[in-house]
């Protein structure tokens, strides 16, 4: 017990302070910092929230994005410095029955 808390405290000083509120079946479109040389500039990539696990430092989420011919899903550390930020385009607005919306992979391969 007395570890898990001194844990805690380790991690605190590294978890954001500006953590957007979403949660799973939200649209949002999270920009990534990418270093190219010396220079560095910002890429967005925008889907669905299909999972959200994990808290403190190694709290990740994945985000299913889904074109006409091929789906991409990429997993984004919550608290890492290289996500800029996150910004909810459409919330799901309602309360979901799984926490993990695996099953629209499957539709994405249909489409």
């Amino acid at each position: 017990m007395k570890m898990k808390k001194a844990i805690e405290l380790i991690e605190k000083d590294s978890l954001k302070k500006d953590v957007a509120k979403f949660q799973v079946g939200d649209k949002v479109r999270v920009f990534q910092r990418i270093q190219e040389g010396d220079k560095s500039r910002l890429q967005a990539f925008e889907g669905i929230v299909i999972r959200r696990r994990g808290r403190g430092t190694g709290a990740t989420f994945t985000v299913l994005r889904s074109d006409r011919a091929y789906s991409v899903e990429k997993i984004f550390p919550v608290h890492s410095p290289l996500v800029d930020k996150v910004v909810v385009l459409q919330s799901s607005g309602k309360k979901l029955k799984r926490a993990k919306l695996y099953s629209l992979r499957a539709k994405a391969e249909e489409a």
